[in-house]
């Protein structure tokens, strides 16, 4: 399930930087990091949820 979080929030991050997407928050390419800082903070999320 981690994988799959980690390649759908890449591929939310490729297409923000080829054509933004649009919501509050992301409403330009160069907000492509906001997304990085999401995945990273689930990513924790999840190894500190897990036994």
């Amino acid at each position: 399930m981690q994988k799959a979080i980690a390649l759908f929030l890449l591929l939310i991050m490729a297409v923000q930087l080829i054509w933004p997407i649009g919501i509050p928050g992301l409403r330009h390419r160069r907000d492509f990091w906001k997304v990085a800082v999401f995945a990273i903070v689930m990513m924790m999320l999840t190894v500190l949820i897990r036994p």
